[in-house]
């Protein structure tokens, strides 16, 4: 039985962000954008390279290595060998899941009538 993961076997909570980033590959820098992240790897759209081949993603002044798992025309999904737990990149992650966590909270109180009953509504 070989190593290949299934979505249902991923141990890692995806999130949605936009990180925008540079990719070098073994011959050329490619600026792309996380729009999924999570410990374990990435979705950057914008970039692509060869399935299998390594990477290493450039985000505020650090480095995170990277396996490409899958590649499309203009996009790819990529494996950490070392889980995130700290730097920017890890600490963007941090940020995007606070937000998504008192998003909900903020639009219902924005959206909350100020007074009781129809008579507040007009």
């Amino acid at each position: 039985m070989d190593n290949f993961r299934t979505p249902a076997a991923r141990g890692h909570k995806r999130t949605p962000v936009a990180i925008d980033v540079t990719v070098n590959g073994v011959l050329n820098f490619v600026d792309g954008r996380i729009t999924d992240l999570s410990e374990g790897g990435a979705r950057i759209d914008g970039a692509s390279m060869p399935a299998r081949s390594r990477c290493e993603i450039h985000y505020g002044g650090e480095v995170t290595y990277a396996v490409v798992m899958w590649s499309e025309f203009d996009r790819m999904g990529v494996r950490f060998p070392y889980e995130l737990t700290h730097g920017p990149l890890y600490n963007a992650l941090k940020r995007a899941r606070t937000a998504s966590m008192v998003q909900p909270a903020q639009t219902f109180m924005g959206n909350r009538p100020s007074a009781f009953g129809r008579r507040g509504l007009s």
